[in-house]
């Protein structure tokens, strides 16, 4: 496996999340492309598509362009690639001002819930029930980013990146123990690997979304999804919920047992501090995103392939009323199309969609750079690919989820998602009470 080309996607998840905290505003564009600047939807029946650099992602992304280009030359595609920090200011300019491009490159969720708001993006749920072989080849939990009042707005793509606890097989062998079935087994665990000078848990707390992971699954493990669904959805004072204080406790409790490793409030994600901790053998678990696991394999020495990686899902918390098959990430990326195009534009990207996206070739492509895209029956492309055991495991983990629910600052707007970290950053520090949490985070609500 490429693994320089693995640890390559691990950028799309935290290049996201300095925009969703609108740390794209005033930064400098930069575009490239064969097409050079993108014109947004005017003149023509040619279909403009905006999207994101950075290999390998890129790369995958013009291929497929290129080939329905190819094969269509009687309706083309001009693409363009903007550097990830100046994109999500871009794209809201365009949209705002008429000139978006045909096909819109996002993340779905409180992005995508602005652009239907502002009638900005046309509504596909009857073209994807008009073409159900479309829709029924993709993972259905790949749909709740892309719907919006009960109707998609967006075509779900490329690959899915479920959060997982990783684990050191060698760490479980010094204290005898097995991975944990339970929040109960966590919490039991705590002392003995304190005991041996192995910390419980990496975290890299300066970088906050990392510490909202953990949020995120003991939310659905006690309460289910419908408890983080209510924020989503803007009811008054939906982080009152019963569940949500019980979760914030929780979490203290193991801040409290010293579950984190020494100062993991200064550790920051970005330079692969935590990976380190948990690959080096300082660390016995981690709770992170599966993009992870290509840098693990090219900068973690023998740590995976000396078989000394383990992983699995999220355990149940005891008495939690979530289903332990839930997970939380990014369950794809999705392509919307422009309400200002012309007609003949948009069925120009409705032909992309359904013959051109995740086909044959391009699942391909994402298996080789250990993506697992998000299309079903996939498993014998897994099989010969060459991480199988490991991509079939995010592959089961993500077509067998109950619900798979997008990570709470994408799925929020840019104002609560930064308000949301500040809190989830001051809970794990201990500077506030879970209550404190709740009022704080009840005031944006709808924001």
């Amino acid at each position: 496996m490429a693994n320089s080309s693995m640890s390559g996607l691990s950028m799309s998840r935290r290049g996201f999340l300095n925009l969703a905290a609108g740390a794209g505003a005033g930064m400098a564009l930069a575009a490239c492309g064969s097409s050079g600047p993108g014109q947004g939807s005017g003149g023509g029946g040619e279909a403009s598509y905006w999207f994101l650099t950075a290999p390998p992602a890129e790369q995958i992304r013009t291929n497929t362009v290129n080939r329905f280009n190819k094969a269509n030359p009687d309706t083309q595609i001009k693409h363009t690639a903007f550097e990830n920090d100046a994109y999500k200011t871009k794209i809201r300019t365009a949209l705002g001002a008429g000139q978006a491009p045909t096909i819109i490159w996002g993340w779905g969720g409180g992005g995508l819930k602005s652009w239907v708001e502002a009638g900005q993006v046309d509504d596909l749920t009857d073209w994807f029930a008009q073409n159900a072989a479309v829709k029924d080849r993709l993972f259905p939990a790949s749909f709740g980013a892309a719907t919006v009042n009960g109707k998609i707005y967006a075509m779900p793509c490329e690959t899915v990146e479920p959060i997982v606890l990783f684990y050191d097989k060698r760490a479980f062998d010094k204290i005898g123990a097995q991975p944990p079935q339970s929040w109960g087994d966590i919490m039991d665990l705590v002392p003995k690997f304190n005991a041996k000078n192995i910390a419980p848990f990496s975290l890299a707390g300066q970088s906050r979304w990392t510490n909202m992971m953990w949020l995120e699954f003991l939310f659905d493990r006690i309460g289910g999804p419908e408890v983080f669904q209510a924020v989503f959805d803007g009811q008054k004072d939906a982080w009152s919920h019963p569940a949500a204080l019980d979760a914030l406790t929780k979490m203290q409790e193991l801040v409290r047992a010293n579950g984190f490793v020494k100062g993991f409030s200064s550790v920051v994600a970005d330079a692969n501090a935590d990976q380190a901790l948990l690959t080096t053998g300082r660390a016995a678990m981690m709770l992170h995103g599966t993009w992870t696991y290509g840098s693990m394999a090219e900068e973690g020495g023998d740590f995976v392939s000396g078989g000394h990686i383990g992983y699995m899902n999220f355990p149940p918390v005891d008495g939690g009323k979530g289903d332990p098959s839930n997970t939380v990430g990014n369950p794809a990326q999705y392509l919307s199309i422009s309400a200002k195009a012309t007609a003949e534009q948009k069925e120009t990207a409705k032909k992309f969609f359904s013959t051109a996206v995740l086909d044959d070739t391009e699942v391909g492509e994402w298996l080789d750079t250990g993506g697992v895209p998000i299309v079903k029956g996939s498993e014998s492309k897994i099989a010969s690919s060459k991480e199988p055991e490991f991509l079939e495991f995010v592959y089961q983990t993500a077509s067998n989820a109950k619900v798979f629910a997008q990570s709470w600052d994408q799925a929020l707007s840019p104002t609560a998602a930064e308000k949301l970290l500040d809190n989830i950053s001051k809970l794990f520090q201990l500077s506030i009470t879970p209550q404190q949490y709740v009022d704080n985070m009840n005031q944006v609500i709808g924001q």
